[in-house]
């Protein structure tokens, strides 16, 4: 029989495509390290994380109110606590206060969509153990049974997804007062009883419900990874689970995992590496740079302001990052005004700028002190130059970039107002 060169060529690349889809995965850090990260997480570069749950009910100091509280017992918090609620009042007490009476889900997604972001990552459990949606193994300490008695995660999740927005959800692995965890704890986490009760079946329940995109694993770093099987539960996410084609995770697995193990790199909160890394990475940081859940005793000093988070968007992009930016809302489900102004903003600027922060790659050279600061990213053969203050002059040199008599300039100026005229370029 003659084989010609198209049935050849068709033969290899069914043997190739065949081959890629067999693709299984281990549980060991050496296969799942080696897992390809799904493109979409490198070409969105700009999500939004929100800080929600009972914490934001107090909504003083900080998401870890309770054990700031009852753990490492402050002085602070407990005079807020004795002043204004109380004796006898329990962490617990405050749940159904938690009403979320105006959370109106479309309402943030149009919030989110408007501020340029391309992915949203909503805490379905955050250290306390209360979950936003009716988790079956978080009885009576979750958002259907108590406080909004709804869905958190399922509405978010929906209207998200009606605006081809990603949807992530982080975890806390540990819960600081569950007594089984505890339990474990005090065995030197000889035993797993919390995990194969608790923390496992619940993340696998969670991912099989909603699909989540991404997911932002924490609460990881007082047991190492061997304790709470995450090479298992990754291998399963990456084989055999509903989204192990599109699904991303960090890197907060275990105790010591974290920037060596995993998707991408969070590595410690606020990771802002000074030079390029080697590995996918992402920063996440909080417009209140004090706390990521609402705080009632939030200064606006110390809120970020829009110049201030653009400059940090456009550094973390140009050095190959991700930026997911945090708003905490409050217990009755609002975003407060100012922060979906900065949302707003950045929106705005993205509308102008965007084509120089999407989809782009590092450059070879990522920054450079010439007449002004300058950041460059790039896209195929196009180079992307960004001002991140205003020159303040008719000219000024760019000293890396090499032109041609083919070399082709497009300028692009945005101008906003705040209490005095800023501008932002990108070439």
């Amino acid at each position: 029989m003659q084989v010609t060169r198209s049935q050849i060529s068709l033969f290899l690349c069914l043997l190739s495509c065949a081959s890629s889809l067999g693709t299984r995965y281990t549980p060991d850090w050496a296969s799942l390290d080696a897992r390809p990260l799904p493109e979409w997480y490198d070409e969105v570069k700009f999500g939004i994380f929100v800080h929600w749950g009972v914490f934001s009910v107090p909504a003083f100091g900080s998401e870890w109110f309770w054990w700031y509280w009852k753990g490492a017992q402050s002085p602070s918090y407990i005079q807020f606590m004795t002043k204004n609620y109380p004796p006898g009042f329990s962490y617990t007490d405050f749940a159904p206060e938690f009403h979320a009476q105006f959370f109106d889900p479309d309402e943030w997604a149009d919030i989110f969509e408007a501020s340029g972001a391309k992915y949203v990552v909503l805490t379905n459990k955050h250290h306390e153990g209360f979950t936003n949606w009716g988790s079956p193994y978080s009885w009576n300490w979750n958002s259907v049974d108590n406080g909004p008695h709804r869905d958190l995660v399922g509405d978010l999740g929906a209207a998200i997804r009606k605006r081809s927005l990603h949807y992530g959800l982080y975890n806390s692995l540990y819960e600081w007062f569950n007594p089984i965890y505890l339990s474990d704890k005090q065995s030197g986490f000889k035993t797993q009883d919390y995990v194969v009760k608790k923390a496992m079946p619940e993340l696998h329940e969670l991912v099989n419900r909603y699909k989540p995109d991404l997911i932002w694993s924490d609460g990881d770093w007082e047991a190492p990874d061997t304790y709470w099987n995450s090479t298992g539960f990754l291998a399963w996410l990456y084989n055999d689970s509903p989204v192990k084609d599109v699904v991303v995770t960090n890197d907060r697995w275990g105790l010591g995992c974290y920037c060596k193990h995993g998707g991408y790199y969070n590595c410690a909160d606020k990771f802002t590496p000074g030079e390029l890394p080697n590995h996918k990475w992402e920063k996440c940081q909080s417009v209140d740079t004090i706390s990521w859940g609402y705080r009632r005793n939030m200064k606006l000093s110390e809120v970020m302001d829009l110049p201030s988070i653009i400059k940090d968007m456009v550094y973390v992009v140009a050095l190959g990052g991700n930026y997911l930016l945090n708003v905490g809302p409050t217990s009755d489900g609002v975003i407060a005004p100012l922060f979906e102004e900065r949302l707003r903003g950045i929106g705005a600027w993205l509308k102008v700028n965007g084509e120089a922060i999407y989809a782009t790659k590092p450059w070879r050279v990522q920054a450079e002190n010439a007449t002004v600061p300058v950041w460059y990213t790039s896209k195929s053969s196009t180079v992307y130059a960004i001002f991140t203050s205003n020159p303040m002059q008719n000219s000024f040199k760019l000293l890396t970039p090499k032109t041609s008599y083919n070399t082709v300039v497009n300028i692009s100026i945005h101008h906003y107002l705040e209490e005095k005229k800023k501008s932002y370029f990108f070439w």
